[in-house]
């Protein structure tokens, strides 16, 4: 040892050793990749090819965003992106829905699904590719618009998985449905393509699949939740009616702001005390409107609210029981039975969506054999709401899976849970995918999910 340490000069040891470690690191990933299935080696090389001109694609989608049942331009646009991958193409299905249909023999029959639509939102990311457009909605107010749910991701990945499939054709055998589905912001647009015959004039599915950036997940990661993951969603809209008058003489009147603040508190009871605690279910009240100055008792007050769960009956009961809850406050405090408050279910009723456990558990294996372990994650289910679901609802039924796609980049993830800052969610005017990873990964996952589904 006396002898080494006056030949080798101080400090050469530990960078021999270094070396020899980043060699043997090296091997092994070498070794990891050389190991790889040669039809995973195939979509990564398919996916490296065009990934430059998907990324094009995607900042495209992403400066040029169109409010749901208005996505005409966003459609022609997929419409002419996926018409080269050799797809029979039929438009307007269910307003701008399209429908693109990849046959290779004979074989199951797989649905991937993409939504168009972006929010009204004013973009605030700073980044050079960031939304400008404007749009009317239908109060007629103009709105600025963002994709800030990340459905120009889903379309870039949508228009990638179609170009690799159609490249591997070899590969695989069965028919490929592509839906470019509208709407699904409001709620609106799988129903329409399924009215207008999605599932009739086109080859019905043995399996639907989907995918949805997440922005609670890191990229390069996906996440899988088996059974139920998204949650029925309808929208209320309740009209309190009462007897306006000076804010003077108060017993002149039946003020509907204290009633609308009673039924506001008495909501809250409803899923503690009249829910059982292991079934969830939720109660949302995002809107007031009364009133029009201080001293004036008003006629009449507006509420918005949202009511959340995952089971029908439990969905219906809570509806009803709102509904209960306003008429016994209205009759309590003097209305006339011909004034109870007007409660409406709002069109475009989200469904739960449910992951067929069988076919989540053939997807979780699949991508942790694709990105690793560490790079698939089990999710449970969220109040989220997805129209994605109706898919399922199909007699009989169509097994359906929606998987997340991690969309933040690790670094600020890590950065955000040290300094206890909050990353930007979807539908944040500050969300913004980290891009490249996330691409990527989508269109290599779902690609894989498919041939995992029509091998020969």
């Amino acid at each position: 040892m006396t002898t080494m340490k006056r030949i080798v000069p101080d400090g050469t040891v530990k960078r021999l050793a270094i070396g020899l470690l980043a060699f043997c690191l090296s091997l092994t990933v070498a070794d990891r990749l050389n190991a790889q299935p040669a039809l995973t080696k195939q979509i990564l090389a398919l996916t490296d090819q065009e990934y430059n001109s998907l990324e094009n694609l995607y900042k495209h989608l992403h400066a040029h965003p169109e409010l749901s049942l208005q996505e005409k331009e966003t459609a022609a646009l997929l419409t002419q992106t996926l018409a080269p991958t050799g797809c029979q193409i039929t438009t307007g299905v269910g307003g701008h829905g399209i429908v693109g249909i990849m046959k290779n023999g004979p074989g199951p029959v797989v649905m991937i699904r993409t939504d168009m639509d972006a929010l009204p939102l004013k973009e605030n990311t700073g980044v050079g590719f960031a939304s400008n457009k404007v749009a009317r909605l239908e109060s007629d107010k103009e709105s600025p618009l963002m994709h800030a749910c990340g459905h120009d991701m889903h379309m870039a990945v949508w228009i990638g998985v179609a170009r690799v499939l159609a490249k591997l054709k070899k590969e695989w055998s069965g028919t490929v449905v592509f839906v470019g589905q509208p709407a699904e912001e409001k709620g609106l647009g799988a129903t329409a393509m399924l009215a207008d015959g999605l599932f009739k004039k086109f080859p019905r599915p043995d399996y639907a699949l989907a995918l949805h950036v997440n922005s609670a997940l890191e990229s390069a990661k996906v996440g899988i939740c088996s059974g139920y993951v998204l949650a029925n969603i309808d929208v209320l809209d309740i009209v309190v009616k009462g007897k306006g008058g000076h804010g003077s003489v108060p017993q002149l009147t039946i003020d509907p702001i204290v009633m609308a603040s009673k039924m506001i508190l008495g909501f809250q009871t409803i899923v503690s005390r009249e829910i059982s605690p292991q079934t969830p279910a939720l109660i949302t009240v995002g809107s007031v409107h009364g009133g029009t100055n201080d001293n004036i008792i008003p006629d009449e007050v507006k509420l918005e609210l949202s009511i959340r769960s995952f089971d029908d009956e439990v969905q219906k009961a809570v509806i009803e029981k709102v509904r209960r809850t306003c008429e016994g406050i209205a009759h309590a405090s003097g209305v006339e039975k011909q004034n109870y408050p007007v409660v409406t279910i709002r069109k475009g009723h989200t469904p739960a969506v449910y992951n067929d456990p069988a076919l989540a558990k053939k997807m979780t294996e699949n991508f942790v054999k694709l990105l690793g372990e560490d790079k698939v994650v089990s999710l449970s289910a969220e109040m989220f709401g997805e129209d994605f679901g109706w898919y399922g609802r199909e007699t009989p039924a169509i097994p359906t899976l929606i998987y997340s796609l991690g969309s933040v980049n690790p670094g600020k993830m890590a950065d955000a849970k040290k300094t206890g800052q909050t990353i930007p969610s979807t539908h944040s005017s500050m969300y913004l995918p980290d891009y490249p990873p996330t691409l990527r990964t989508g269109v290599i996952s779902m690609s894989s999910a498919a041939l995992s589904l029509l091998k020969k």
